[in-house]
């Protein structure tokens, strides 16, 4: 292979990893952890973060003919990977999560295994049937917190529960807005998603439902936590965000940039968000000292990266103005 083709392969394996996005299984993963009472290490948040590259991979993998159609630019369908070679590096990272779990703590392997078939699932299955796909979607990160906090403690006390539960919400109403996004895609492809089928206007107001739900759970896990000011301050700070999120969605029409940029937003709210419970344990100068560069690392690499890996270059299949009612 020539030197630049070697580059183009390690430039499509970088845009299949999404850096601006690997930050956040590793602080659910932290939050885990400390929801569990446990104070910030690295296992918790390298499992989760290698089973989500693992999920990137398996995902593009299984989503290939629906890129071709609505996002034919990414790394699998414009041939710059090959199919192979993700189903190869899912793979890898997935074996690579499954051994440094179950070398902490055996009793994670089902919960891995859950999570795994709910990665191969949601792209299999599920993504396409709507609002199913998106509770899967929210699951996965439910699963990530359950795994960070057995990576410290043999189950997961109580504690955990309103934690999994609020990104579970969270991210089921994450990946909603994504759905806005995607929805001429979606539609192209036979994708059923709720934007599809009951327009963009009920995606939105289910969206803000949950979301908020999930950032109340988030919330009353204070009750648990030894420092529960810093808790409350940045689960605040984090749902200020998600309002500034939120708004623009609620216009009339919304076009392909304005749900691109909502859910740019919430890419870094949501590590906020999982920062709160981090600091709830350990207090806020650790919490800070972990969010502040994950957070700069994310939103950067988010503004090199994200709007040409998720919008096609025209000319293209959206080579229309791209707006939804």
């Amino acid at each position: 292979m020539s030197g630049s083709r070697w580059r183009s392969a390690a430039v499509a394996h970088v845009q299949t990893w999404r850096p601006y996005t690997l930050c956040y299984p590793a602080m659910l993963g932290l939050a885990g952890a400390a929801a569990a009472g446990d104070a910030v290490s690295l296992v918790p948040a390298l499992v989760p973060a290698l089973g989500w590259l693992s999920g990137h991979y398996l995902g593009d993998y299984f989503d290939r003919g629906l890129d071709a159609i609505g996002k034919p630019h990414r790394p699998i369908p414009s041939g710059r990977l090959s199919a192979e070679a993700a189903l190869f590096g899912g793979i890898a990272c997935a074996l690579a999560s499954a051994l440094l779990a179950a070398a902490s703590n055996w009793r994670i392997l089902p919960v891995f295994v859950l999570a795994m078939l709910g990665i191969v699932g949601y792209s299999k299955v599920f993504k396409k049937r709507g609002a199913s796909g998106n509770v899967v979607r929210g699951a996965l990160s439910a699963l990530a917190v359950v795994i960070g906090a057995m990576l410290v403690t043999p189950l997961p006390p109580w504690s955990v529960l309103p934690v999994a539960l609020g990104f579970l919400l969270h991210d089921t109403a994450s990946n909603l807005v994504g759905t806005v996004r995607d929805v001429d895609g979606d539609r192209a492809g036979g994708y059923r998603s709720v934007p599809v089928r009951h327009g963009v206007r009920h995606a939105v107001r289910l969206a803000s439902g949950l979301y908020g739900t999930g950032v109340l759970f988030v919330a009353s896990a204070a009750w648990f936590v030894s420092d529960a000011s810093a808790h409350l301050a940045l689960v605040l700070l984090a749902a200020l965000a998600g309002v500034f999120a939120f708004t623009p969605l609620f216009r009339d029409s919304v076009d392909r940039a304005v749900a691109l940029r909502a859910h740019e937003v919430l890419v870094g709210e949501r590590l906020v968000l999982a920062a709160a419970v981090v600091a709830g344990s350990t207090g806020p100068a650790l919490a800070l000292a972990v969010l502040v560069p994950v957070l700069v690392l994310s939103l950067t690499t988010q503004a090199a990266m994200r709007t040409r890996h998720e919008i096609p270059p025209a000319p293209a299949l959206l080579r229309r103005k791209d707006t939804v009612a």
